[in-house]
């Protein structure tokens, strides 16, 4: 997946000053396809939700934790997921938020 971000320097109101835009960034381990966890995140090559190792950290666990849940993930991995979940916080919030109460898949 990708997400580029820029800062652009423009003048407002006769002052100069900085801009940020947020793009397009490049996750290098995540991907979503069509037909896998509903299209959702995923870690790429597995079947895991970006949305899964999120929660398991955002409720205590280390990153240590989760590669040992998950043997076939690799630390960074998991620091990426936890890149993309600050980057998509309101979705991934939601989607955590769905699972801990028993709704998600």
């Amino acid at each position: 997946m990708r997400c580029l971000a820029r800062l652009l320097l423009f003048r407002a109101r006769g002052r100069r000053t900085w801009r940020f835009d947020m793009l397009e960034q490049t996750y290098r381990h995540i991907t979503a396809l069509e037909g896998v966890r509903s299209g959702r995140a995923i870690v790429q090559g597995t079947r895991i939700g970006v949305h899964d190792v999120a929660g398991m950290v955002l409720n205590g666990a280390s990153i240590d934790d989760v590669v040992r849940s998950f043997p076939s993930l690799t630390r960074a991995q998991v620091y990426e997921c936890m890149a993309y979940y600050e980057d998509h916080k309101d979705e991934m919030d939601l989607l955590i938020a769905r699972q801990m109460a028993g709704a998600d898949e």
